[in-house]
């Protein structure tokens, strides 16, 4: 079986923000049920898988923080 990366954005049932969370699931569905296992009453407030990264609003390719760097 073929596991893939699927990361999240979420707001804690407390009201902490956790950024890029990466769980290995199957597909997205059974990502998210786990993420929900471990964070009960969570607010989902961005997903991705690691091949659509660019997608994650926080998310850089190493031509971005090259020219960063060199500026």
């Amino acid at each position: 079986m073929q596991l893939e990366k699927f990361g999240f954005r979420i707001r804690a049932h407390n009201g902490a923000l956790l950024d890029h969370l990466v769980i290995q699931a199957a597909n997205a569905d059974e990502a998210r049920a786990k993420l929900l296992r471990m964070y009960p009453q969570c607010e989902v407030l961005s997903n991705w898988t690691e091949s659509q990264g660019a997608s994650n609003p926080n998310s850089k390719s190493f031509e971005d923080i090259a020219d960063l760097l060199n500026h």
